[in-house]
């Protein structure tokens, strides 16, 4: 398995596509039903090759992820040989970006003193849909890229 098994919610909600993916196989409910029961190892592969189908569909579309922890916000920009990145880290401790309050300070201060911003770009040492995967398991999200862009814009201008 080259990413991670698809969680439970994400197999209810791709229920169609997986029966397309079972019949593309020729693989009915029945034989479904019958590969569960008797074949255990044959369904959970099953699944997994899915799980993977279903994230390199999903990576292969990913331009824009997001990180929020409780002092810093991380950006990204994916290319295919690299990502671009902004940081932007609170130098007020008691800052919360996981708040509403939170976001709303880093609003009223993003070009005071108070928010030290950084841009960088990094060439993917490896694949770059397993990349982009690191950084999800590592708690970014993906996004429509509004927060990049707006920042981006004012940076470069």
């Amino acid at each position: 398995m080259k990413y991670s098994r698809l969680t439970k919610e994400q197999f209810e909600e791709l229920h169609p596509e997986f029966i397309n993916f079972l019949s593309t196989q020729a693989i009915d409910k029945a034989e479904w039903d019958k590969i569960k029961t008797e074949k255990p190892e044959v369904a959970e592969q099953e699944l997994d090759v899915f799980s993977d189908l279903i994230w390199e569909g999903v990576l292969d579309r990913a331009e824009y992820l997001e990180h929020f922890s409780k002092n810093h916000i991380f950006l990204f920009q994916c290319f295919d040989s690299h990502v671009k990145s902004i940081v932007l880290k609170s130098l007020v401790p008691e800052t919360d970006f996981l708040t509403k309050e939170g976001l709303q300070w880093l609003s009223d201060n993003m070009f005071t003193d108070s928010i030290e911003m950084k841009v960088g770009k990094k060439e993917f040492t490896e694949e770059r849909n397993s990349s982009i995967f690191g950084l999800i398991q590592q708690g970014s999200f993906l996004s429509d890229g509004q927060l990049y862009q707006q920042i981006n814009s004012i940076i470069e201008s």
